[in-house]
Parts: structure tokens; C-alpha cells; sequence
């Protein structure tokens, strides 16, 4: 198991101890407050729970635009993507040291996190889309983690935080929330020393399935970390409870025991392609995964990068910045002439007729109409889990 990014021992920012937890909660009350946004709640988890280890808060201005030129902080701290709580206005909480941040995601906004403020700048339009053209590769406002970034104000609350929560995923996902130190704990109880691990905000279908295991094989791993998505994704994609239920029959009926491990965080999914690839690199390091998976477009969106430039970006990076390695993936499908599914780059005898080739636009049309998928390219399990919900939104709509 690899050691955290960072530091030696893995620093979660939320207050696990039970007294300073409750003595903390009662403070947070009758501090000023705001309502962050969804990034901003979605980062608080993210450092409570370890994930973003050795991060002790949020950035400031300076910090948010170096690692976006340069992918450091202005101390010299490797980091690929900004941690910011930015917000439309702080009258609420005017000259304060201390803050109380509430949760825009849960009834009644309960308070997230605790933030001691060292500093509130104005960040500008014209930075901000400095800093989304670096990070997401364009200005396009049509691109979803642009339109995210650029919209939720133009303060900057920088400063250390502490959790008191997990906002709803560990309510609404008690039994597939796992924060980094849980993960490291059950690694542990495994007693797994190599770990490869799949990112995956979609079901997993055959391809996938075998990916994982051509994965666990190329690196030796003794098990796989399946961790997925529960945050905000975008419109049209399939809830996170109907992935959850369809990856846990696949993994039941088509795995051994004891080899995969299903969990999810809670984030929500930036669609930043290569610098979300880095950052989805290093906070599974914090998990202690010694692998992770990268395959065709990862955390893309639409057109906006290249099928392998979040593969590449790492060829750019520091020697040793990180100890996790990269298994580099390309698109996998179902071979009719070998009848398995296979990594297309392997089979350079083979044609486009030769594969079985769906698009989500094509899964989803089968699915709405009732027609079952092939079974080449999803187990059964899966398909009549991802079908019943297809049919149910259509009644339901």
C-alpha cells in the first residue's frame, strides 16, 4: 500500500475526536455564515475525508492561479487543480476570522465545515477565465466544468478548514461512501499490498469488467478499488444509486470474493480531462491504491480533449511527484473474431466490423425501448438493473 501523497501519515480534516466534534458543532452555530457553493461543499468533503491530503484548506487567489500555470502552489506544493471556496457575496460574515460554512446541498443547509479566514480577495472575471482556460483547456462556456468554475462568484475565502460532515453521501450512500482513511483501513484489513484502482461515473459494463481485470493482471494487484462518483455529474447521466446497485451484481456474480472493493466519494465531477486524471491519480495515492487505471478520454466531456491527452499529461509531470503508477488503457471492446473482449491496440488485425461497438447514445436508446442490450457488451445482471430504471423514467416522465 503506498504511503499518502504528501506526508507519512494521512491528515483527514474532520474533527474525529467526539468532544472537540461536539464542542466545535455548537461554536459553528453562533459564528457568521454562508451558504457556499456545491464545489466549494464538495471540497470540504473531499479534505475531511483525506482525499485531498496534504491540503489543509482552501486557496487563496495566488495559490488557485500558480497551480493553474504551473501545477504547484506558490509555496512549491505539486497540486493540478485549484481547492476554492468562491462565493457571490460575504456580506453575511464581513470582517470575520471565523466562519461557519453551510452546506447548499442538504435541507436546511446544516453547517459543513469550520473556516478560519486568512484572507478575502476579489478574484476577476478575466482571472477566472485565466484560470479555466488552464485548467479545463478552453473558455467555452458550454463546457459544464467551465459554466461551474466561472459562475459561483468572485470572492475568494481562502484558509483552513475543519469538517464536521460529509453532506448527504453518507446518508444517501451508507453502504458505498468510504472516505481515504476507510479505504486505507479495509485495504489494510484485506491485506492487499498492491491495489489497482478504476474511476467510473457510469455502470460498468463488459469492457470495463475486463479492464479491470487486465489491469490486476498487467500489475500484479491483489485487489481492485472500484471507487465511484456519487456528486454532482450532468444532466442525462444515470443516477449514482442505479450504478451502485449494477456494478455490485456484476462484481458478485463475475469476480472472487474477497478481490474487488466498492466504494464512491463525494465530489463532484469537474469534466477537466487531463488535470482531473492527475488529481483522481493522487487522491486514490491517498486511498494507498499503488496503480490506477487511465483509458481513452478519462473525465471528459464532448470533444474537448484528445481520446488520450489525460494518459499523456503524465509523461509531463515531475520525476517521482507521485508514487502511484498509471495503467495506460486504450478503448476496449468485444472481439467477434476471438469472442472475448480485448484492448483494440492488441489486436491490430482486426477491423471496425470486426468489434461490437455501442454508443452511450445507443445504450440508452436500447434501454429506454426495452430492447436488451447484446451480451457481449453487458452482462445481463447489469442490463435488466440500467433497464428497469429506463423504463421507470419513462413511465414516471
Amino acid at each position: 500500500m503506498n504511503k499518502p501523497y504528501g506526508s507519512n501519515k494521512l491528515n483527514p480534516l474532520f474533527v474525529y475526536n467526539p468532544e472537540k466534534h461536539s464542542e466545535l458543532t455548537k461554536i459553528a452555530e453562533s459564528l457568521p455564515n454562508i451558504v457556499v457553493s456545491s464545489a466549494t461543499a464538495a471540497n470540504a468533503v473531499m479534505l475531511g475525508g483525506g482525499y485531498f491530503n496534504p491540503l489543509t484548506g482552501y486557496m487563496n487567489v495566488a495559490d488557485a492561479i500558480s497551480v493553474a500555470d504551473n501545477m504547484t502552489t506558490t509555496s512549491g506544493l505539486f497540486w493540478p487543480t485549484p481547492v476554492m471556496n468562491i462565493a457571490e457575496s460575504v456580506t453575511s460574515i464581513g470582517s470575520a476570522k471565523r466562519i461557519s460554512l453551510r452546506d447548499p446541498n442538504v435541507p436546511g443547509n446544516p453547517v459543513i465545515a469550520v473556516q478560519d479566514v486568512e484572507s478575502i480577495e476579489t478574484i476577476s472575471d478575466e482571472q477566472l477565465q485565466h484560470i479555466a482556460k488552464k485548467i479545463y483547456g478552453t473558455n467555452d462556456n458550454n463546457h459544464p466544468g467551465v459554466e461551474a468554475f466561472t459562475t459561483q462568484g468572485n470572492i475568494v475565502v481562502a484558509g483552513p478548514i475543519q469538517v464536521l460532515n460529509f453532506s448527504y453521501f453518507e446518508i444517501d450512500f451508507p453502504e458505498t461512501f468510504r472516505t481515504a482513511v476507510q479505504i486505507r483501513d479495509e485495504i489494510e484489513e484485506y491485506g492487499w499490498e498492491k491495489i489497482v484502482a478504476f474511476q467510473t461515473r457510469n455502470p460498468m459494463h463488459r469492457a470495463h469488467e475486463e479492464l479491470c481485470r487486465m489491469a490486476q493482471q498487467a500489475t500484479g494487484a491483489d485487489g481492485i478499488l472500484v471507487h465511484m462518483l456519487l456528486g454532482k455529474l450532468k444532466p442525462g447521466d444515470i443516477p449514482a444509486s442505479v450504478r451502485d446497485a449494477s456494478i455490485r451484481q456484476m462484481v458478485e456474480v463475475y469476480f472472487p470474493p474477497n478481490t474487488v472493493m466498492i466504494t464512491g466519494y463525494g465530489f463532484d465531477m469537474l469534466f477537466a480531462g487531463p488535470r482531473e486524471a492527475v488529481l483522481h491519480a493522487l487522491f486514490r495515492q491517498n486511498c494507498g491504491c499503488t496503480h490506477f487505471i487511465i483509458g481513452r478520454d478519462h473525465a471528459g466531456v464532448g470533444d474537448y480533449y484528445g481520446p488520450f491527452d489525460a494518459q499523456t499529461i503524465f509523461d509531463k509531470l515531475p520525476d517521482g511527484v507521485m508514487q502511484i503508477e498509471i495503467f495506460r488503457a486504450d478503448h476496449t471492446a468485444w472481439s467477434k473474431k476471438l469472442n472475448k473482449v480485448v484492448m483494440m491496440r492488441d489486436v491490430p488485425d482486426h477491423s471496425k466490423e470486426d468489434f461490437i461497438l455501442l454508443s452511450g447514445t445507443a445504450v440508452r436508446e436500447m434501454l429506454s425501448s426495452g430492447k436488451p442490450l447484446p451480451p457481449e457488451f453487458s452482462r445481463p445482471e447489469v442490463a435488466k438493473i440500467l433497464m428497469d430504471y429506463y423504463q421507470k423514467e419513462i413511465t414516471l416522465g
